[in-house]
This record gives structure tokens, sequence and C-alpha cells, in this order.
């Protein structure tokens, strides 16, 4: 026999379903530092990727299933590149790209049966830290403009704790990455992330051109054994670190 369902339960289901499905992945933190913007992910896979470029100042990072976030890249790679194309590449901003997203996981959300198991972060650096711009969305279109740092998946309230604890404005590369790291750990007091279980990004503002960075597992291992030592030196960490960031220019 045919059975009703309200609206209301309908809307709740899928989002209790959503949530569960986020919540079983491996967290993401998105942080300023300053010099940009860094994303921090726990993901050892060197080829399944949840942080990426978008556009020259553009960046992404996801949780969730990765079909589903990654067919959300390609098309706002997509987007990026038509508009960057059509007009001109100063028109291609984390704000358009942002709304785009929403607008297709609300569709998606209300006019399908399974909802998105995804949740996004968009980030666009300016020209000082007043100006980045990041935006979180989720499963059912929700944008929120967040500012400082952003925890999504896993345990994200434990981690977005830890960050609310550490985290400092105009923070270094080095102490804003051993702020992201000891945030992921704090989802398990035993576990101690090494550098080859983490995917490191950065929007760095002083590069030219493409802004966007990919760190290798030997340049993370060294920030996070400078931050170690700087840490155990009295903040040592924080003269050193220019000259840190300077090297890893490429």
């Amino acid at each position: 026999m045919p059975f009703y369902v309200s609206p209301e339960q309908q809307m709740k289901d899928k989002a209790d379903y959503a949530r569960k499905g986020i919540s079983r992945g491996r967290s993401v933190v998105v942080l300023q530092y300053d010099d940009g913007i860094l994303f921090v992910a726990d993901n050892p896979s060197r080829a399944l990727h949840k942080i990426s470029e978008i556009y020259d100042r553009i960046a992404f990072a996801a949780v969730g299933k990765y079909n589903e976030f990654e067919n959300l890249r390609l098309g706002g790679v997509r987007y990026a590149d038509i508009n960057g194309y059509q007009y001109d590449r100063r028109d291609v901003t984390a704000r358009g790209l942002a709304n785009v997203y929403a607008q297709s996981l609300g569709t998606i959300f209300t006019e399908t049966n399974k909802p998105y198991e995804v949740e996004l972060v968009v980030a666009e650096v300016g020209d000082d830290a007043e100006t980045d711009q990041i935006y979180r969305l989720t499963f059912d279109g929700s944008v929120a403009d967040e500012h400082g740092y952003v925890a999504m998946g896993g345990q994200a309230d434990a981690v977005a704790q830890a960050l609310k604890d550490g985290y400092r404005e105009g923070s270094s590369l080095v102490e804003a990455l051993r702020t992201a790291v000891r945030a992921l750990e704090a989802q398990d007091s035993e576990r101690r992330l090494e550098a080859t279980s983490l995917e490191v990004a950065v929007l760095d503002r002083n590069r030219e051109h493409r802004l966007f960075k990919r760190l290798t597992a030997r340049r993370i291992e060294e920030l996070l054994a400078e931050g170690d030592s700087g840490s155990a030196s009295s903040g040592a960490s924080g003269s050193a670190s220019p000259a840190s960031e300077d090297a890893d220019e490429e």
C-alpha cells in the first residue's frame, strides 16, 4: 500500500543520512596564516586528493564521498575556465563559485532521493588577510562565510574546538601547520599524524599567477620538525618561520 511521509520528515531523514556519511570520513581543516590560506587533510592517499586547485587564486577542499565531491570539483573547474575565457580572469571569484555549488547541492538535496554526502570549502586568497574569502558549503546547499579557520568531516566538533584553542591570527606557516595537525590529532589522543598521512597545500599570496602550491611529504616533515623544535625552545619558531617559508618557494 502507498504510504505518506511528511516533507519535514523526509528532509530530516535526508539530512541525517548525509551527516552520517560525512562523519565517517577523515577530517580536513582550512585556516588562514600570515601569507595566505593553509589546507590540511588527514589523507594518506597520494592520488585521491581532498584538496585541489580550481583557478589562479582559488582552491577547493572537501570531505565525504570521493566520487561526489570530485564531480563537483570538475564542475567548478569548468565554470571557472569558461567564465575566465569569456569575460576576464578577475571575474572568477570564490563567491561566484560558492553560489554555483550552493545551487547544485540545494537542487540535489531537495529533488533527488539521495543527497550528496559531501561538505566543501571554497577559498580565495586576497592581497591581505582582510580580503581572504573562505566559504563553507554543506550537503543541503547552505553557505557560510568563515573567518580564521574551518573544520569538516570526522569528529568535526572536536577538531573545531582544538582549532579554537590553538589558532592565532597572523601565525606563520609553521605555527599554522602545527595547530592544524594538533587539531586533527584531537580526534584520537593515541594517534600521531606523520607527514606521509597528511595532504597539505597552500594559497600563498606571495607567489605570482597561480598561487596554489601542494607541499611534498618531505617539506611537511621539515615544517613539523621545525614547529616541534620551535615549541620546545619557547617560541623560537616565530623568528625562524619566514626564512623557512622563503626556502619553500619552487
